[in-house]
C-alpha cells in the first residue's frame, strides 16, 4: 500500500486539522485516497478528549479551548511540539488496537533512542515517559487516538522545544503528580528537521513491522 506523508512547514489551527482528517479519513473508507501521515505543528490551544474532565483543563492567558473527538484526557498543543496524525487503515494493517498503540509507543521509544534518551512506558498512563534528572519521571510524547471503521485518526505528539509554561494551564492527560518535559528541557539541542529525519526512518523500520506482525482478520 502507498503512504502519502503530508507535511506542513507553517501552525495549523487545530479545527482546521480536525476538518482535513475527517474529510480524509471519509475519503480513504469510500477508496477515493491513499492513508495518510501528517507531521505538523499547531497554534497554541489545549484539547479535551472524549475521556477528559472541565475541571482537567484551568487555562493559560489567552490560549483557546476546544473538545475533540480523540481518546484520551486533556493535552497542549503548540509552536515546538511534533504532532504526527496518522490515517492508516488498521483492518489490513493491524486489527488490533492495543497493538496498533503498541506500534505507537515502541516507535516513539526508538526514535527517543536514536538521541540517546530512554523512554519508556508505565502501565496506568497514556504516552512515554522519561527521567527528567531534576523531575524525576516526566512525559515528553502523548497519544490520543480515533478509530472510525477501522481507519485511523489523530496519533502522537512529541516535545521538541515547545513553552512548558503553557502545561501549567491543564492537568496532562488527568495525571497531576508528574511533570512534562521536551527533548530540548533535557538537554538534546535539535532542529525539528533532524527530529522528522529520526521519525520517518523508524516509521518505515520499527513502526509499520511492528503493525504487520499482528494477524490479519
Amino acid at each position: 500500500m502507498i503512504i502519502n506523508f503530508k507535511e506542513s512547514s507553517l501552525a495549523i489551527p487545530y479545527g482546521d486539522a480536525l476538518s482535513f482528517m475527517d474529510h480524509q479519513v471519509a475519503q480513504i473508507l469510500e477508496g477515493k485516497a491513499k492513508e495518510c501521515v501528517w507531521f505538523l505543528e499547531h497554534t497554541p490551544v489545549y484539547t479535551l478528549g472524549t475521556g477528559g474532565k472541565s475541571s482537567d483543563i484551568m487555562g493559560h492567558g489567552e490560549i483557546p479551548i476546544l473538545e475533540t473527538n480523540r481518546g484520551g484526557r486533556s493535552t497542549y498543543h503548540g509552536p515546538g511540539q511534533r504532532v504526527i496524525y496518522l490515517m492508516l487503515n488498521l483492518k489490513e494493517r493491524c486489527p488490533d488496537i492495543k497493538g496498533f498503540v503498541w506500534g505507537l509507543e515502541e516507535w516513539i521509544i526508538q526514535t527517543l533512542q536514536h538521541f540517546k534518551v530512554e523512554g519508556f512506558r508505565r502501565e496506568g498512563r497514556v504516552g512515554i515517559w522519561v527521567n527528567h534528572p531534576l523531575k524525576g519521571e516526566s512525559k515528553i510524547a502523548a497519544i490520543g487516538l480515533r478509530v472510525r471503521k477501522w481507519i485511523s485518526f489523530h496519533g502522537i505528539s512529541i516535545n521538541l522545544n515547545p513553552n512548558l509554561d503553557h502545561y501549567k494551564g491543564i492537568v496532562p492527560c488527568g495525571i497531576q503528580e508528574y511533570s512534562v518535559t521536551s527533548l530540548q528541557d533535557l538537554g538534546i539541542d535539535i532542529t525539528m528537521d533532524t527530529l522528522d529525519n529520526a521519525l520517518q526512518e523508524k516509521f518505515w523500520s520499527v513502526l509499520l513491522p511492528c503493525l504487520s506482525s499482528f494477524p490479519k482478520t
